[in-house]
């Protein structure tokens, strides 16, 4: 996913801001150290909707297209620096979690390369 034109930041009740979409660029750049299976992303940053008995939560959702799969992960919290933080964290360990699972499902030996346990008389 090396291409920007395919990652998407999407700004809903918020304000565009150049600080956030450098933040949101940095991050992204960062996950993609750690697979090359990333084909496209989307991030979409949300202000909260003012209701009164709960209090401000920003909302960062991250949709990443993998090849084979598609990962969305959502935070919220009261500041939106945070949430972008804390969602790229959590799309960092599953990215990673979903590497090593590929990597060790490669490394194991087919059912037919197995050597039979020797039996002992």
């Amino acid at each position: 996913m090396k291409s920007a034109p395919y990652d998407k930041i999407f700004f809903r009740d918020l304000d565009k801001s150049p600080t956030l979409a450098g933040l949101v660029a940095k991050k992204l750049e960062k996950l993609e150290r750690f697979s090359d299976d990333i084909l496209s992303s989307r991030v979409v940053l949300e202000a909260p909707h003012q209701h009164k008995h709960k209090g401000k939560n920003f909302k960062a959702s991250i949709e990443l297209g993998l090849r084979g799969d598609s990962v969305t992960i959502s935070n919220e919290d009261e500041s939106i620096h945070k949430a972008v933080i804390s969602a790229f964290e959590s799309a960092e360990r599953r990215v990673k979690a979903r590497r090593s699972k590929k990597i060790a499902k490669r490394h194991q030996p087919l059912p037919h390369q197995l050597e039979p346990a020797e039996s002992e008389a």
